[in-house]
């Protein structure tokens, strides 16, 4: 393309260079804080929103080849590499403590994911029992875009794709609509949930960080002698965690179509190599700052892919009762979750946070909740609830379609 009149540049180098300047001005956006909220890396995806909505049928003239438009396949290939690096940079983060802290409140991970879900479920019913009362659509299209909210409200993938199999074919694209309307609050919602409770209870950050390293079984396990480093940054452990994780993510259970998908399987292949530290003298831990680094790069491209697409769609798309609908699901789970584990399960304001960001299946709300509390320790909190939210969303999703459609 002719950039701006002046500069000429492939396809390929002008998305490169609207992923950077996306990034640029959200970073910039994110660092605005009003009365100590800020939307931190979330302001990356403001940014790509905004990009889609204006933008995108201009990026897509770039991917013009042999008569075929390339434009999705190369913001997926953004977005699934950004979600590879930012997962697996969490599961080697929380590795070394995530079993102690397992050990300690398995029940308590997996009563929360639980209720999460289900309060979820609930509220999607609630939202299909209204729209049947207002009415003007068919009950299986109904069902089919509520069931598309509930995935996008819990910004979770695979709820979406058991989804669509589930539906008659010529309902899977009422599942993509409600997806994209409900995806950007479901991503900004739990952002600003996870910032704003620790105001609104006027939580001690220092007192809530020693409560959560309490929880830890423990030491780390330290090993004395010298541990053979393939690569400098450990750069090859991670890559090889990465190919591991995407492979088991992609093994399906005889008989369904469920499967951990890439973010399930990196995360725990990461969290496995984290745990054990290394093999003999071999090291199977990347160095922190190549973690830390891994795990902002991710977090960016993550948001950035899954932006542009997604304000694309919102424009396309939008209804405003949809979009209530889908407000009221990230809303009711967010909240009973943070009061069952407050109330019921007695667990501290990080440990309770973490955990609803995985029960949420929030990627990018872990990875405001880790710069709002100072520490990596609730990336574990995240990492025990988000498999049990996974395969509970999945289900829930397709028994709303079973016996509401």
């Amino acid at each position: 393309m002719n950039l701006f009149g002046v500069i000429s540049v492939s396809g390929v180098t002008f998305l490169l260079f609207c992923v950077m300047a996306i990034a640029a001005v959200g970073y910039a956006l994110g660092r605005i804080t009003v009365k100590g909220v800020s939307l931190g890396t979330a302001g990356v995806f403001i940014v790509a929103l905004l990009f889609g909505c204006f933008f995108h049928d201009e990026l897509s003239t770039q991917f013009v080849a042999s008569g075929a438009n390339y434009t999705g396949n190369a913001l997926k290939i953004v977005e699934s590499l950004g979600l590879i690096l930012f997962v697996t940079a969490v599961g080697f983060i929380a590795g070394p403590k995530f079993f102690g802290n397992m050990k300690k409140n398995f029940k308590s991970y997996v009563l929360l994911g639980l209720i999460i879900i289900i309060a979820g479920g609930l509220a999607a019913v609630g939202c299909i029992y209204v729209g049947r009362m207002i009415g003007g659509v068919e009950n299986d299209y109904l069902t089919a875009m509520i069931v598309g909210l509930l995935s996008g409200s819990l910004t979770s993938t695979p709820a979406f794709s058991a989804a669509k199999e589930t539906v008659a074919a010529d309902l899977q694209s009422v599942v993509s609509v409600g997806h994209g309307i409900a995806y950007i609050f479901g991503v900004i919602g739990v952002v600003l949930f996870v910032q704003l409770m620790p105001k609104l209870t006027r939580a001690n950050m220092d007192e809530e960080r020693k409560k959560l390293t309490q929880v830890s079984d423990g030491e780390e396990k330290k090993y004395n002698g010298k541990l053979i480093e393939m690569d400098p940054f450990g750069f090859m452990v991670f890559a090889l965690a990465a190919v591991l994780g995407v492979f088991v993510g992609a093994i399906k259970i005889p008989g369904t179509t469920f499967s951990l998908t890439t973010t399930g399987g990196c995360l725990l292949v990461a969290l496995i190599l984290g745990h054990f530290g290394r093999i003999g003298k071999i090291s199977l831990m990347p160095k922190e700052t190549t973690l830390k680094v891994f795990r902002e790069l991710g977090l960016m491209l993550f948001l950035i892919g899954a932006g542009i697409d997604g304000g694309a769609e919102f424009v396309a798309n939008f209804d405003v009762m949809y979009f209530v609908y889908g407000v009221a699901m990230t809303i009711v789970p967010m909240i009973v979750g943070y009061i069952f584990a407050r109330y019921a399960l007695k667990l501290s304001l990080l440990n309770n946070l973490g955990s609803i960001t995985g029960g949420m299946t929030s990627t990018p709300a872990l990875g405001t909740l880790i710069n709002v509390s100072g520490t990596e320790d609730v990336a574990s909190a995240y990492a025990a609830t988000y498999p049990i939210a996974l395969i509970a969303v999945v289900l829930v999703s397709q028994f709303l379609i079973i016996f509401f459609s």
